[in-house]
Order: C-alpha cells, then structure tokens, then sequence
C-alpha cells in the first residue's frame, strides 16, 4: 500500500479544510498544553497518546452559563475535584486559576447560552495503561453552544425504557469519570428501541441512573424520591431540584422528598415521573416501558418544579456567577 506521508504544513492545511456541520456548535477551546485557546473548531484537538484517549482516563464535568451567568459553577467545580482525587489526577498549575479561565473562554465565545465542559486528563506519555507514563495530568475546557432539547420534550413527555446495559459498581458510579462507553450504549440501546431516555438497573433491580441523567418519582399520594448516591453519580441538578421540591412540601402540594431506593414497578404506579440532568434541566416521562404514567402527559408538579428551577437559573444570584460581556 503506498501510504503519503504528510509534512507539518499539509497537516495544517487539509485540518483546517475538513470544515464539518457540527463544526458550528463548538465556540472555543483552552489547553494546558498549548498555554492558550482557539476559536478554530478543527484546531479542537487532544493529543492521540493522552490517555484520556485511549485509557478513557480523565475526569470532565459540564456546566451551564444561561443568559450570561454561570449557574451552579462552585458545585460542578467541587465535584470535579473530588473526581480527580478519587481517580489520583494531580491538578495542573492552570487549575489555579480555572474560575477566570472559564470566565474568561465563556465570553471569548461570544454566546451567552453554552455549555462548559471542564476536563482534567491523566495527560500525554504513552500507549500503555500505566498512568506513571505521563508527566503531567492537562486541562482542557471547551465552550459549546446550548442546544434546548425539542419543545415536544416538555410539552407532552418522554419515553424511558429500562436500558439492558449494566450499571456501573459504585465506585466508578460515583465518579464522573471520561469513560463514558456505559453512558453511550445506554443512549444507544434507547433510541434503537424507539425510546428518548433509557434507565439502568442495579443489581439489586432499583432504579440506577440514565446515561447523562438523574430520575425522580412522585408517588400516587405525593411522596418525591430520587435513588440515592451510593450507585449513582452525585447529579448537580437533581439535588437543586430536590432543594427546590422542599417549597412544595411547606405549601402542601406534596408530602415529602427524599432519596431512597425506587424499583420498576414503584416507577410505574407513579403519578409523575421526570429526568434531570444540566443539559435538559427537567423532562417529564410519559412512558415507561412502554406504561402510560400518570395521566400521560405532563403533571402540576412537573410543571411547578420547571418553573422554580427557571426562576432559580435566572435570579438565584448566590448560585449564578457573573461575567463581564462586551457591551454591545
């Protein structure tokens, strides 16, 4: 086979050529190993000896600035840390700083609605498995124009499948880890099935998580739980909108909230059923494998709890952080 061998500047020139339609979403990216960021998306690119590539071995997390502030910004930051601890990733000396950082990249950007993806990877070194190859852990972040899910989604539900994939144990359950393969068959096994979401199962048959997404059930006679954390990740926004669910306690609309197991058959009989997670906020189901839930359409709690959970991304001013925008 006569294979081309490319030279440095024809690298360049047909990256910079190989224009994609996804291209669009992705604003800007910072790495620790170029010591600044790009706005090119073709430019967006890790080193293929990271073993974030092919060990899978680096922790991320995902926030979401909405209209122009950082919402949640300090629990996501926390819980990437506690990540990178569980995990040995040392934090580069760019992590010093990775507040301004991201404060900064977000309004190089330029868009005020977008999604950050913050990862700390095991770094360049080698092929092998052996996380003592590499040097130095890096930093990447990446700023990715938000996209809202379908309106359809929140205004007639969701369907959700129990996914055949097994769950994660929980050690690597409860950390939100780059390795991701789990995550995608689930989503996978989903939307070949015809179904939006798909939930796992742990092993001992409760409720475990969807693939990027918490789940939360409203009994017939008002009692809100969410599975706990001891097989699932730490969801940053099912436990804002558990806090949120407390209001609805106080005014007597439902009877109480709290984290415990769930199984199928407790998700079936349920009044409401919902996913959440930073990237779609809060979904109602309206299916699940293939059961009517509830009335079939999306219920007052439902509605209430999307309602606060707006309010609060918009004006809750201890959880948002500002961001100094070129004035227009």
């Amino acid at each position: 086979m006569d294979l081309k061998l490319i030279n440095k500047e024809e690298f360049v020139k047909t990256l910079l050529a190989q224009r994609q339609t996804w291209h669009d979403t992705y604003l800007a990216m910072y790495s620790s190993i170029w010591k600044g960021y790009v706005v090119e998306p073709a430019c967006m690119l890790v080193p293929a000896d990271d073993h974030l590539v092919h060990r899978g071995d680096g922790v991320f997390d995902v926030m979401r600035c909405v209209c122009g502030k950082i919402y949640q910004l300090e629990a996501h930051l926390s819980r990437l840390e506690r990540s990178a601890r569980a995990v040995h990733i040392d934090f580069p000396k760019e992590f010093e700083g990775i507040r301004e950082l991201i404060k900064t990249l977000v309004v190089k950007g330029g868009q005020e609605e977008c999604l950050i993806r913050v990862v700390l990877s095991r770094g360049p070194g080698s092929f092998t498995a052996n996380p003592f190859d590499c040097p130095s852990s890096q930093l990447y972040v990446n700023i990715v124009r938000y996209h809202e899910p379908p309106k359809s989604y929140y205004e007639k539900g969701v369907s959700l499948i129990t996914s055949k994939i097994p769950v994660k144990n929980s050690f690597f359950a409860t950390v939100k880890s780059c390795n991701y393969l789990p995550n995608a068959l689930m989503k996978r096994d989903a939307l070949a099935s015809g179904c939006d979401y798909a939930v796992a199962l742990d092993e001992n048959g409760f409720l475990a998580e969807c693939s990027t997404e918490n789940i939360g059930v409203l009994s017939m006679d008002g009692h809100l739980k969410f599975p706990g954390f001891e097989r699932t990740l730490a969801g940053i926004t099912v436990q804002r909108v558990a806090e949120i669910a407390l209001n609805l306690v106080k005014n007597g609309i439902i009877q109480d909230v709290s984290f415990s197991p769930i199984t199928p058959e407790q998700a079936y009989q349920a009044s409401e059923l919902f996913i959440m997670g930073t990237s779609v906020n809060i979904v109602p189901v309206k299916k699940y494998d293939g059961k009517k839930i509830g009335k079939g359409i999306p219920g007052p709690v439902f509605l209430r709890l999307s309602e606060l959970m707006k309010k609060d991304m918009r004006e809750n001013s201890t959880l948002l952080t500002e961001l100094e925008w070129e004035k227009k």
